[in-house]
């Protein structure tokens, strides 16, 4: 398999276009903007211009959206030690950890106005001063950006300089929805499954049938290549060394018939702390056992110290502690914790929808 072929995966029109104008523009050094919606997969896109480059130096990543506007400007140009308070000793920014590398400024369109233009002339003159400094360092490193929004827009609204947008608007790629890729959904899916596999080992591999794959092939993927990642976890704790269904792929995956489709930043939450299922108690200090069950006389002068009793509350408090406690035992397996709770184990992952374990 080519390199580019293991960053872009399928074989789609949308896709080979996209490996075509990737292959094509990666060799030079001019500035990119790449566009696209959320979970596309647009980082993916710049590392894979980077690693088809020539260019030897590290690819570096700036999430401009992620650090607070004081912060942005020593941390991309880096500073000297005294240049503000807490600087107790000076530091390389991200343009000097990139050189002869790449840098990737993702969503560039939250980048701060003022920082924006001393981007610009960074652009201009290939040089860069920390904080603090006067002194130039000269620069050789090729800027690639990502952005989920409309510049054109954000420069009507003067939330984005025009000469910028000029600038680095040398090579605009557009990342395809996956909606547009439908044919290369079964290929992306194997390849999340074998790279979670890695980890987790092969008996946690699910296997989907036909019809389970056409309907994910039918569905509009609205969170992209990060919901097909998020499915796909999802599907290897529910279904580990099992069969899956066009009904199951609806009901517990897709959560079509339920009438609800969690979206991908609301999964990226849920399911990771599925996949941590288990981890929260020490698996020494609980087990389960088959016990008897308490009789009534247990429970003879119950009711003259309280009033009542909330059942229904009481049994789900029950019901949760030992579904967790199997859940625990088992490492998430849920084939495996239903057969410790005797129930069959699509029960079990109804119950651990519906308490939100």
């Amino acid at each position: 398999m080519k390199p580019l072929d293991r960053k872009i995966i399928g074989h789609s029109s949308a896709a080979v276009q996209l490996k075509k104008m990737i292959a094509l523009i990666a060799p030079s050094d001019a500035p990119a903007i790449i566009y696209g919606p959320t979970g596309s997969g647009k980082e993916l896109v710049a590392e894979a211009l980077h690693e088809e480059s020539r260019r030897k130096g590290r690819f570096v990543t700036v999430n401009c959206a992620a650090i607070p506007k004081e912060l942005i400007e020593a941390e991309i140009f880096g500073f000297e030690k005294g240049a503000f308070t807490g600087a107790v000793k000076s530091s390389m920014g991200k343009f000097e950890q990139a050189q002869k590398g790449t840098l990737f400024l993702d969503e560039i369109g939250d980048m701060p106005v003022d920082l924006q233009t001393k981007l610009l002339r960074v652009l201009e003159n290939s040089v860069i001063s920390k904080v603090g400094s006067n002194s130039e360092i000269k620069l050789d490193v090729r800027i690639v950006c990502a952005t989920h929004k409309n510049l054109k827009e954000m420069v009507a609204s003067n939330k984005f300089r025009e000469d910028l947008l000029f600038r680095l608007n040398v090579f605009p790629i557009d990342v395809p929805n996956l909606s547009q890729r439908h044919e290369d959904i079964p290929e992306i899916i194997e390849h999340f499954i074998e790279k979670k596999r890695s980890k987790t080992g092969p008996s946690s591999r699910p296997i989907f049938d036909e019809k389970a794959l056409t309907v994910l092939q039918n569905y509009d993927w609205p969170g992209n290549i990060r919901e097909v990642r998020n499915i796909v976890e999802r599907a290897m704790v529910f279904f580990p060394k099992t069969k899956i269904s066009d009904d199951d792929v609806k009901k517990y995956l897709l959560r079509i018939d339920s009438g609800v489709v969690i979206r991908a930043e609301e999964q990226d939450a849920i399911w990771s702390e599925l996949d941590q299922l288990g981890k929260h108690m020490p698996s020494s200090e609980k087990t389960i056992v088959d016990t008897d069950p308490p009789s009534p006389q247990d429970f003879a002068n119950w009711f003259d110290t309280n009033n009542s009793v909330d059942l229904r509350s009481l049994l789900r408090d029950i019901e949760i502690v030992f579904i967790e406690a199997a859940m625990d035992r088992n490492g998430g397996n849920t084939s495996e914790a239903a057969k410790d709770l005797k129930l069959i184990r699509t029960t079990l992952i109804e119950k651990i929808r519906k308490y939100g374990i």
